[in-house]
């Protein structure tokens, strides 16, 4: 954009596409990642993409007590919770770079509000 002047809508065009194929291809990396959480040591784990579809759950034989299902459960949970949070950092180092520029509403782009 020149100094007080008009933006120039060819070259946000541009940018706009540019950063629409970086975003997707960072989605698509995000999505083929895998990452793993763990409860009790490794002795749950649980496997998800980057995009936090579930991909596997492995549980040691020496956690599974029939009497005590509750904590088996709760140990799902942490696990699933931990990958979630490794999810949520790849996602973050990943997509950060692209969408830092964005300034809240767009504001990277030129144009007020967007």
């Amino acid at each position: 954009m020149k100094p007080g002047g008009q933006p120039n809508l060819q070259q946000l065009m541009k940018q706009a596409q540019k950063m629409q194929r970086e975003l997707a291809a960072a989605q698509e990396e995000l999505a083929a990642a895998t990452v793993t959480g763990q409860a009790a040591g490794g002795l749950v784990t649980v496997t998800l993409t980057g995009a936090k579809v579930l991909e596997s759950i492995t549980i040691d034989p020496s956690v599974v007590d029939p009497a005590d299902v509750e904590t088996l459960q709760d140990l799902l949970v942490v696990a699933f919770r931990d990958a979630a949070r490794v999810a949520d950092e790849l996602s973050a180092d990943t997509m950060g770079p692209l969408t830092s520029g964005l300034g809240g509403m767009g504001g990277g782009l030129g144009l007020p509000g967007f």
